[in-house]
């Protein structure tokens, strides 16, 4: 990977020293300078494909209502700068990973489309204020937990794979929000299947501006999805409750033929998630969540690569507009170049994992994994992982929707949040109750 010699530098020293803790001084001085409130490096590159980082977009597009639909594109007007195919993929080779370069080779009618490149990563003063606090104050303790971090991202400038990572896992994508989705997996034959039709509510207890993190017990993520389809699932909820501590994580299921709630005993790693009706793992949601523990992380560097990015167009239309046969249609995915941090994670000896080895791709201005390639046991490119960045001003975040993955092996794949047919998406709301994210609420009905 043509790394910057600085970036390598950097790598380098952290692997070597193990480093784990807080930016110095010298470092943290840089944020909203040389670095954008983020940790990113606010200047374009030196070819001018991506340009300097001015504040991101805060301003709707035209036509959008607040708590309405997102799939206003703030750049309908333009055309791609060049399109990516299996003919031509070797020019651009070095800014593609693993797992897109697999897809153009497996599918004659996968293409990318490369646009200009539009920094549009904001957020919320306040998240930009705790995020410079977090520079010198946060570090990671011997189980890999984040001390010291509140309301911002806890490592701007990270010194191993594992801040890195929880960058990622907290990043800025709203503190109170309400969505309405569905699911596909679609066969080896091209044929899609519906397994999820549900409601969430989603909140992050780490970006309470409050401070009532620790009086969450340090749930960071909570979610509750209630089901109203496929008719075999109708009425089936999960409610899950991430924790700064992933030994404290807790997953509840109600299964409505039973009228019960239960514990779900291990929801983490690789065993399937009933949110997806077990098509993906606990870990493989929004490319990785959940624990490190089983893994050695380590940050590779920085690098410029092509991925998803301001793809509000994906969520117009009719799901199936989007959900192909084979793969995401095309046409309405937008594809940029952008600054990723690259952060690769190798199974701990005496771990077990169905998928030992995985790198993942951070984009510099969001910390968002958008995308991510895990391999098999026998070393094979197994599955390759992705989200879709949505520009959302009125937040202001530049954060995900709809997600899924590709399975190289089996010729299968998978959307989650598919939301092209629903009439709100990915709505901001006031603060739930507590009881929302409680087990008993999975009993009530509660919304």
């Amino acid at each position: 990977m043509n790394f910057t010699r600085a970036m390598v530098t950097a790598a380098v020293t952290a692997a070597m020293t193990g480093a784990v803790g807080a930016a110095t001084p010298e470092e943290a001085a840089q944020l909203g300078k040389t670095l954008t409130p983020f940790g990113a490096e606010k200047a374009g590159n030196k070819d001018g494909t991506i340009p300097a980082w001015d504040g991101g977009l805060t301003k709707a597009a035209a036509g959008y209502k607040a708590g309405g639909r997102r799939d206003q594109d703030p750049y309908a007007g333009e055309k791609p700068l060049y399109s990516i195919t299996a003919k031509n993929m070797d020019q651009y080779a070095d800014k593609l990973t693993d797992g897109t370069k697999a897809m153009l080779k497996k599918h004659a009618s996968y293409r990318i489309d490369v646009y200009p490149t539009h920094r549009t990563a904001a957020a919320p003063q306040l998240v930009y204020e705790n995020t410079a606090k977090n520079a010198t104050a946060a570090k990671l303790n011997d189980k890999q937990i984040p001390t010291g971090a509140f309301g911002g991202i806890p490592f701007p400038v990270p010194k191993n794979g594992a801040e890195a990572m929880w960058n990622h896992l907290l990043n800025w994508r709203g503190e109170n929000i309400d969505f309405v989705d569905r699911a596909y997996l679609i066969t080896s034959e091209g044929k899609p299947v519906m397994t999820v039709d549900a409601a969430a509510a989603q909140s992050m207890p780490y970006y309470f501006r409050d401070g009532s993190l620790e009086a969450n017990g340090g749930n960071y993520w909570n979610i509750r999805l209630v089901n109203a389809g496929p008719p075999i699932r109708a009425g089936e909820a999960i409610l899950g409750r991430l924790n700064l501590d992933a030994d404290r994580d807790a997953s509840y299921v109600y299964l409505a033929g039973q009228r019960r709630t239960r514990k779900l005993p291990n929801a983490c790693c690789d065993t399937p998630t009933p949110a997806t009706a077990g098509v993906m793992s606990f870990d493989e949601l929004n490319v990785f969540s959940g624990r490190l523990d089983r893994f050695d992380w380590k940050l590779v560097g920085k690098k410029e690569m092509l991925i998803p990015y301001n793809t509000n167009r994906s969520l117009a239309g009719k799901d199936l507009d989007l959900v192909g046969p084979q793969h995401l249609n095309p046409d309405m995915v937008r594809w940029e170049l952008h600054r990723v941090w690259v952060v690769e994670a190798n199974l701990k000896a005496g771990m077990r994992h169905v998928a030992p080895k995985g790198r993942y791709y951070l984009d510099e201005d969001t910390w968002t994994a958008v995308l991510g390639d895990r391999w098999d046991a026998k070393g094979q490119l197994w599955k390759t992982m992705w989200q879709l960045p949505v520009t959302m001003p009125d937040l202001p975040a530049t954060t995900p929707i709809t997600f899924g993955f590709y399975d190289l092996l089996s010729n299968t794949w998978f959307a989650n949040l598919v939301m092209n047919e629903k009439p709100y998406q990915y709505k901001a709301v006031p603060r739930y109750p507590e009881t929302t994210f409680s087990q008993d609420s999975l009993n009530s009905g509660v919304r």
